[in-house]
Formats: structure tokens, C-alpha cells, sequence
């Protein structure tokens, strides 16, 4: 088995920058997709709107009750997508760190053979 080294710190702020960004871009596009599906289905202003998607993105819950079966299908279907994005923006966020903490902890395992 080949022992790589750990990458520079420089190359690892790097990696957790772009790992930002990458979720940060998730997180933009799907609060985009909720003020956009609550200003059609709920007939909302974007200030509504926003409020409404932001809290469902983040798991609070809906402030705006749904009026019409398509709005109600709507809000069904973008809590379960916000849900799996949330997460996801998390996991992406956290993978660098995650890796470089293992990566670090089996150099250090290695080394004491």
C-alpha cells in the first residue's frame, strides 16, 4: 500500500473553498426553486416567497398556508428535495474535513507499526 502525504494547508483551504462554493451554489439554486414554485402555486410576492422557501430549506416549516391542491403538492415535494439538498450542502461542505481528519489519523496509524 503507497503512503501519500497529507496535501498543504494551502492546497486544503483551497479544496474547502471550492467545497463551499459547491454548496453554497446548491443552497442558492434550491432556495431559487422554492421562491419561484411559491410566487406560481401559492400566489406569493418574492418577500413571501423567500420567507417561505428559506424556512422549509432550513426545516422550520411552512408560514404560508396552501390553498389549492397543486400548491399543497408543491410544498410536499420541495420540503422532501430541501431535505436531501440541506443535507447534502452539509456533506459537501464537511467532506474535506472529514478526509483530511482520516487521511491525517491513518498517516499517524502507519507510523506507529
Amino acid at each position: 500500500m503507497t503512503k501519500q502525504k497529507l496535501i498543504s494547508k494551502k492546497q486544503f483551504k483551497k479544496k474547502l473553498l471550492k467545497s463551499f462554493l459547491l454548496a453554497t451554489g446548491l443552497l442558492f439554486f434550491s432556495l431559487l426553486l422554492g421562491v419561484v414554485g411559491y410566487m406560481h402555486f401559492y400566489q406569493l410576492n418574492w418577500v413571501d416567497a423567500l420567507l417561505d422557501a428559506s424556512m422549509i430549506l432550513t426545516g422550520m416549516g411552512p408560514v404560508s398556508v396552501a390553498q389549492s391542491n397543486s400548491a399543497k403538492i408543491f410544498a410536499s415535494f420541495y420540503a422532501l428535495y430541501s431535505g436531501i439538498a440541506f443535507l447534502t450542502s452539509v456533506a459537501v461542505i464537511s467532506a474535506p474535513l472529514l478526509h483530511r481528519f482520516l487521511h491525517k489519523f491513518h498517516l499517524d496509524l502507519e507510523d506507529d507499526d
